[in-house]
């Protein structure tokens, strides 16, 4: 069952259940993360008046065996049939770098009973949570076909053409539907493992984030280096080129592609296929990307800052900061001289 009696010298209460599904090779600080966060909501439910049930956490893996995390260190597991059914079975990330690495291990053979237990578990009605490359082996077993999801944003164009039927969005920190949630890149275990505890009790997640130093975010967009991205693709390595090197003039697709020497559909294409967004949407992280850049580094105003990277006015840079990257000009100026 989810929920568990828990009995000693205090009264019984009744224990969330929460497995984490552990794998060789796991990421070290993800791992912690989920383990850390869980166990002091825990510690400080007794603050609240109010306070959600504890959490009841148990690492399993496939053979209940003692696995070996990417830094050497041993993890003891139980099988997902001694621990019972969880409310909610985690996913963490492991430690691979390169794409080759990612597919072969997702796909693996000796990974079918891993994904068989993910399987297996929402079949049963348990809620499913990953990060990172975790989110991977998720979309490997088919649980998030047709379900937004999230993943870290330097592995998009890999998971989007490895898996076409999940509906990719990068840019986010976090997504949530059918009982699944994915979250992004490494440290993002942390904002997973908090959203799992404000689903339980705002009150506890605020309180926990707290004590842990951990701020609130929402998008993962303002940690992505684009031309990392684009560089995937020589087409679109060629298109982020190009929009840099024109970033104050007015940007007209049909110019770029002309540029290039390729059809305005060929590059509208190649862009949705590895980036999933259209080719002026790609402009216009680029020119987000180089705006944060000046006003984390630069005194220039920020009438000046929009100017040169294709905006007219610094009423439009600073909206569309807002809603693409969740940030302020004045928030990037407070952070670059530590001042949060």
């Amino acid at each position: 069952m989810p929920f568990r009696e828990v009995t000693g010298t205090s009264p019984t209460v009744i224990a969330m259940d929460v497995s984490v599904l552990v794998m060789d090779g796991v990421f070290d600080s993800g791992l912690s993360a989920v383990l850390d966060v869980l166990r002091t909501a825990g510690e400080l439910r007794d603050e609240l008046d109010r306070p959600p049930p504890p959490y009841r956490v148990t690492c399993v893996s496939p053979g209940g065996r003692p696995v070996r995390t990417a830094a050497g260190h041993l993890v003891e597991t139980v099988t997902p049939e001694a621990a019972g059914k969880p409310a909610v079975l985690v996913v963490p990330g492991v430690a691979h770098r390169h794409a080759g690495q990612l597919t072969a291990w997702a796909g693996s053979p000796r990974l079918g009973p891993v994904r068989e237990t993910v399987r297996q578990a929402r079949a049963d009605g348990v809620r499913l949570a990953a990060a990172c490359t975790g989110t991977f082996l998720l979309a490997e077993t088919g649980v998030l076909d047709g379900l937004p999801a999230t993943t870290s944003w330097w592995l998009a164009p890999l998971f989007r053409q490895r898996h076409p039927q999940v509906a990719l969005d990068e840019t986010r920190l976090l997504t949530h539907a059918a009982g699944i949630t994915t979250a992004g890149a490494g440290m993002a275990h942390l904002d997973l493992a908090l959203f799992l505890v404000r689903e339980a009790g705002p009150e506890l997640a605020d309180l926990t984030a707290r004590y842990l130093l951990a701020d609130h975010r929402t998008r993962q967009a303002g940690y992505a280096v684009t031309s990392h991205l684009a560089r995937t693709d020589p087409t679109v390595g060629a298109y982020e080129r190009w929009v840099r090197a024109h970033l104050d003039q007015p940007l007209r697709v049909a110019d770029a592609a002309r540029a290039l020497g390729a059809a305005e559909r060929t590059l509208q294409r190649a862009v949705d296929r590895v980036l999933g967004v259209s080719p002026l949407r790609l402009a216009q992280r680029i020119r987000l990307e180089q705006a944060a850049h000046l006003l984390r580094t630069t005194s220039l105003p920020t009438e000046t800052v929009a100017r040169r990277v294709g905006y007219e006015s610094a009423t439009t840079l600073t909206t569309l900061l807002r809603e693409r990257l969740d940030t302020t000009p004045g928030r990037l100026r407070r952070q670059a001289l530590g001042r949060g």
